[in-house]
């Protein structure tokens, strides 16, 4: 009998996913910590005989809920695929999913729920919830893969940041506005970012660049609620600077570029990963989003030619004919299939406990799965990777991108000593 993946949802969101992915939770009980189960597999908090369950805590109506939709379709297409190949260690994966809207309380109550029933977090939108919630994600021994890149999140064996941090990623497009976006030393280049880890990482990073590369960052820090940047591109153009880096979200980057281009300022401005939405390609922001706007991304977008990422885009435009296909439609495929491969080493070595997960995961030193960046989690204070594509606008391309620069990392990135955890 071929088995679908089961979701269980908080209000509103229940009604705005198929039917066939809202039901409810298994009424057997989880056996205690380390119970061997009828398969000799020991068995902790979220596994069952016959069920895996895993936690996700999204963000659907805050800022960043176009991403957040694509990440939790993506996840859900997957465990909905590996469900009809026999499960995980013949067991049903069921996703838990959680919407938090990007607020820190409702982040902390979601996970109150579900400390007590799922294995770990295959998705949490936000460094803020994530490191409110730090001390006891430790105390749980809660597996997470946070979609958040803040190196604040570093050292913790529970928290894997997957590909790079957005300190990285800046150094590397320092990097790229030196040598291909016509960058020189002893320019200044403005860097708007949101207060807060998200921010102040990739402030970091530009700072370090900056220093190592004879260039001054002129700053202009925000914060999530500020969607109008007039006032900070105006301080920019005053300061004279010749690229733009922004560490924010969509909506901030659509302002900046439209306010620039109005003014007839014509640098390049990188984004980090988390700063445009497809969407906007369909806005007035468009025209201005258009004219030398990139994105630096650990992860290849959506329109790479490499095979598993063709297959997902296929996959993903099938089950959700009409949903845009950008960015967070492969990282939240990638962290399922991160996650779901630690699950299937745990199971193999017979121990789906908590702890038994996170030691599956952590002697992963070479991952890659043909998407692009390969990985090693092996080192709990390092990203997994230094690498970081930059990337396009292009109205013709799916998801709006097309890779610029393959993925590479700069000298000056790799000599970079990344402040890991708080």
């Amino acid at each position: 009998m071929k088995r679908m993946a089961r979701v269980t949802v908080a209000g509103a969101l229940a009604l705005a996913l198929p039917l066939s992915m809202a039901a409810g939770c298994s009424d057997k009980a989880t056996g205690g910590p380390g119970a061997a189960g009828a398969d000799g597999v020991k068995q902790g908090t979220g596994v069952t005989d016959d069920k895996i369950s895993i936690g996700v805590q999204t963000d659907m109506t805050g800022v960043y809920a176009p991403l957040g939709k694509s990440l939790t379709q993506a996840q859900q297409l997957y465990f909905e695929q590996v469900n009809a190949q026999g499960g995980i260690c013949g067991r049903t994966v069921e996703l838990v999913v959680r919407d938090h809207g990007y607020d820190v309380q409702k982040a902390v109550a979601a996970y109150s729920e579900l400390q007590t029933s799922v294995v770990g977090l295959a998705q949490f939108v936000g460094s803020p919830m994530v490191t409110a919630l730090e001390d006891r994600i430790t105390s749980d021994k809660m597996f997470v893969i946070p979609n958040a890149w803040a190196t604040t999140l570093l050292g913790n064996q529970y928290i894997q940041v997957t590909g790079t941090t957005y300190d990285v990623d800046m150094i590397n497009a320092v990097d790229f506005l030196m040598k291909e976006a016509g960058v020189k030393k002893g320019d200044k280049i403005g860097h708007v970012y949101f207060e807060g880890d998200y921010g102040e990482s990739a402030l970091n990073g530009s700072k370090y660049a900056a220093v190592e590369l004879g260039l001054t960052v002129v700053e202009q820090k925000i914060k999530a609620t500020d969607n109008d940047m007039t006032a900070q591109v105006s301080a920019l153009e005053k300061a004279g600077v010749t690229a733009i880096l922004m560490s924010a979200g969509p909506r901030q980057s659509a302002s900046l570029a439209g306010v620039a281009r109005s003014k007839g300022m014509t640098m390049p401005i990188v984004a980090s990963n988390s700063g445009f939405s497809p969407q906007l390609l369909e806005t007035p922001a468009a025209p201005a989003l258009l004219k030398g706007f990139y994105l630096a991304s650990a992860g290849a977008p959506i329109s790479s030619d490499l095979a598993p990422v063709k297959k997902l885009a296929g996959d993903y435009a099938k089950k959700y004919p009409g949903q845009p296909l950008d960015n967070a439609v492969v990282n939240g495929h990638t962290s399922a299939v991160i996650f779901a491969d630690a699950l299937k080493k745990a199971c193999e070595a017979k121990d789906l406990t908590r702890d038994g997960l996170i030691k599956a995961h952590r002697a992963t030193t070479t991952y890659d799965g043909g998407y692009g960046t390969p990985m090693d989690f092996s080192k709990v204070d390092e990203p997994g990777t230094r690498k970081t594509y930059i990337l396009r606008t292009d109205a013709k391309a799916e998801g709006g991108l097309v890779v610029e620069r393959e993925a590479a990392a700069s000298k000056e990135a790799e000599a970079y000593e990344v402040p890991a955890g708080k």
